[in-house]
């Protein structure tokens, strides 16, 4: 017995100590874990967003921000939406859910790693406004002690407002009332049963469950809070069907305010980086593109419609100018795929080069049978005429000879997913169920000015705590798509689209701008149309439409290559850009220009072929022509045609360029010289009677050389002139021996 007791003081000592020491280190843990009040309504800080060149463009006070509601002014519905997804056992809890933290401890230590958390509204008010977002068990020891005071020294409702004013929506929201004013344009007390739910839904994730972003992540997130209610009872299954099949009725509201549309695109892609949206409270600056100049001459611009325009840096991935009037909604992109989707991934893959021609006629597959924009067809042009002149046959034979599951592949290098019902010929035209944003669609256009790597366009460049420290730079990582050749020879067709294609009215720059034009809709009228531009430097983007689809006559070619020319022309007001690169990766070679242009056959040139006969291309380099014209150094004709009448012997001879014509009579093996000269349609002969033959012989001289081909000869002919009409000569075959021949 005695034995036992000193094993169970020695236990229960242990367990004294254990516990005691445990105590010791949470106190020394968080004795500096100090409950501020003035946090939790806000620290009032101030973040301040600058321009390109450092000046402030707007200071995001979050006093400014947090417009307050009371717990007392808002329906039943919208509280009990964040209590039956966040905490279902708020108003009974001391601020702790034991029973959570246990099951969340063992769940984290079978998987390693903070997987799961299990904080309750009390806690979350306490993380958010006085500690890290560090998954420490540091930071979560001074999260449980203050957790603690703040239920000693507020009421829940209490408790409950200040967590509903200071929690952040995403879209720069910080609290109930603005999100409601921003997703919904009303006040919180306003908000029905499905917008109650559509915010909450925000909280996981804002910039995952924004129904401006991902409409159909928003509604499935909605659904899951209203099922929480459900099972919460605070709803019934009549209300749970009801309210899951209703829209989002989600609003965006344009924001008319200087640099609006930038300043909020700053906010959305903070949402993306990996950082505490509520450690910016305390004083910081983010750094931007911003050029500030080129952003108030695109807001002063006059537009005939919606719009939308974006302008990067080549160089550096930022934003330099932003605008929208339809926020990050997806168009139809139209054309401006053609170069991204079709001709691009063709080039890399070597099934074609720009001089590639194609006949432009009537097709059909499976019942896709795609039209021209001026309901014409152009027989045999080339890709880069194709292009240019974005006739629309050429391009979906190329998707179909390229297949669109090769296509596909440089489409993930671009950060571009398709669905699978988008995986069709019409693909070749931008018919897409979603469509691209500018963005994207700008962000891709840039491939091609840098040579090939893919990297997506930033608004933010830098953040900075008020005290010096570096929270974000960035730094994107770049996808090698194209190689240097296809980009080079792409860069080349689309100067060329400037020059003299669809993009003509941009052409009297003295300087390379190459470009691409789109434009949707059908004979009722336009939906979208589009301007692409880029330089050595930036790519500028422009687009109009209306934001529900009305029809009008705007085209891209027109009315956003006017709002394209005035932003090149105050971009490159005072310097101009560098060349692009239309030479690295490629190969130059001369083919035959009439084999080319008469016969459609890509051949090099015969060394020997007159200069005025070659076509000087470009393709990619190992990707040269493999067969070579010999019809210079080894002239070749068609046998030419021999007649007699009225006694004179008429030699036609087939239509050639560039050949000379040695033709010889010839009478009991002697040869007579009758013409030696350039090409005639007949060649005349009036000798005497008699039989004879002729041959013709086809010849090339440059200057220095002269080739011949080989010597033709003719059927014999018999010229009687006594009377008997004169004839070709018949060989005797009747007294032939044919049996033993």
């Amino acid at each position: 017995m005695t034995k036992f007791l000193k094993i169970s003081a020695i236990i229960i000592l242990s367990f004294i100590i254990l516990v005691g020491s445990m105590f010791l280190v949470y106190g020394i843990i968080t004795k500096d874990a100090v409950l501020d009040p003035k946090k939790l309504v806000g620290a009032g800080q101030n973040v301040i967003i600058c321009d390109d060149e450092g000046n402030e463009i707007t200071s995001a006070s979050l006093d400014a921000q947090v417009k307050s509601v009371s717990v007392k002014d808002l329906r039943q519905h919208t509280i009990n939406a964040f209590v039956a997804s966040e905490d279902r056992t708020f108003f009974s809890h001391n601020g702790l859910n034991y029973k959570r933290m246990i099951k969340a401890f063992f769940t984290n230590l079978k998987a390693g790693s903070f997987k799961q958390g299990a904080s309750t509204i009390s806690q979350q008010l306490i993380k958010n406004t006085h500690l890290s977002n560090d998954k420490t068990i540091k930071r979560k020891l001074k999260e449980i002690k203050l957790t603690k005071k703040l239920e000693k020294r507020y009421e829940k409702n209490e408790i409950l407002e200040m967590y509903l004013n200071t929690i952040y929506f995403g879209h720069k929201c910080y609290g109930l009332q603005s999100a409601a004013e921003f997703y919904f344009n009303k006040k919180a007390e306003n908000l029905s049963l499905t917008e109650s739910a559509t915010i909450v839904g925000l909280l996981s994730s804002p910039n995952n469950y924004s129904p401006f972003k991902n409409p159909e992540k928003s509604i499935s997130k909605r659904n899951l809070v209203l099922k929480n209610m459900l099972d919460c009872e605070y709803i019934d299954k009549t209300a749970y069907e009801s309210a899951i099949k209703e829209p989002l009725n989600a609003v965006q509201i344009s924001d008319n305010s200087k640099y609006g549309d930038y300043i909020n695109a700053v906010f959305d892609e903070l949402e993306d980086i990996e950082l505490n949206h509520y450690a910016l409270t305390d004083g910081c600056i983010i750094k931007t593109y911003l050029d500030s100049k080129m952003q108030t001459l695109f807001e002063e611009m006059h537009y005939p419609c919606d719009n939308a325009a974006i302008v990067t840096d080549n160089l550096s991935g930022g934003v330099k100018v932003y605008k929208t009037t339809i926020g990050k909604a997806k168009r139809q992109p139209g054309s401006t795929v053609k170069p991204l989707f079709v001709y691009a991934p063709a080039i890399e893959e070597r099934q074609l080069s720009p001089f590639t021609k194609i006949l432009d006629e009537k097709i059909n597959y499976n019942g896709y049978s795609p039209e021209n924009f001026d309901k014409k067809y152009h027989g045999y042009v080339s890709v880069t005429d194709s292009l240019k002149y974005s006739y629309n046959v050429p391009a979906v034979k190329t998707l179909n000879a390229l297949t669109v599951d090769r296509a596909e592949k440089y489409l993930a290098a671009m950060n571009l997913k398709l669905d699978e019902d988008e995986k069709n010929m019409s693909l070749a035209l931008g018919g897409m169920k979603y469509g691209l944003t500018l963005k994207e669609i700008a962000d891709c256009y840039t491939v091609f000015p840098n040579g090939g790597s893919y990297a997506p366009s930033h608004f933010i460049k830098e953040i900075v705590s008020k005290n010096g420290k570096v929270l974000y730079k960035n730094s994107s990582a770049k996808n090698n798509v194209f190689s240097e050749g296809t980009c080079s020879l792409m860069n080349n067709i689309l100067l060329e689209t400037t020059e003299s294609g669809t993009a003509k009215r941009l052409k009297d720059f003295n300087f390379n701008i190459a470009s691409k034009t789109g434009t949707c809709g059908n004979a009722d009228g336009n939906t979208d149309a589009y301007a692409i531009s880029y330089t050595s430097e930036n790519c500028i983007a422009v687009w109009l439409g209306n934001k529900d689809n009305r029809r009008t006559d705007i085209t891209g070619g027109n009315d956003c290559c006017k709002i394209m020319h005035a932003a090149l022309e105050s971009l490159y007001s005072n310097h101009t850009p560098e060349m692009l690169d239309t030479e690295s990766g490629t190969s130059t070679v001369n083919i035959d220009f009439e084999e080319y242009s008469e016969n459609n056959r890509v051949m090099l040139a015969d060394p020997a072929c007159p200069i005025l006969n070659t076509l000087t291309v470009k393709t990619l380099k190992d990707n040269e022509p493999k067969i070579q014209s010999d019809r210079f150094s080894v002239p070749t004709i068609t046998a030419p045609e021999i007649s007699v009448a009225n006694n004179t012997v008429n030699i036609k001879l087939c239509h050639t360029k560039y050949y000379s014509f040695i033709i010889k009579r010839t009478k009991n093996n002697k040869s007579t010289i009758i013409y030696d000269g350039k090409w005639k349609e007949i060649i005349s002969d009036c000798p005497e009677e008699g039989s004879y033959v002729y041959s013709v012989i086809p010849y090339f001289n440059d200057g220095k050389t002269i080739y011949s081909g080989k010597e033709i000869v003719l059927t014999p002919i018999s010229l009687n002139k006594t009377g008997s009409p004169p004839q070709i000569k018949i060989p005797d075959i009747a007294h032939e021996d044919w049996y033993n021949q």
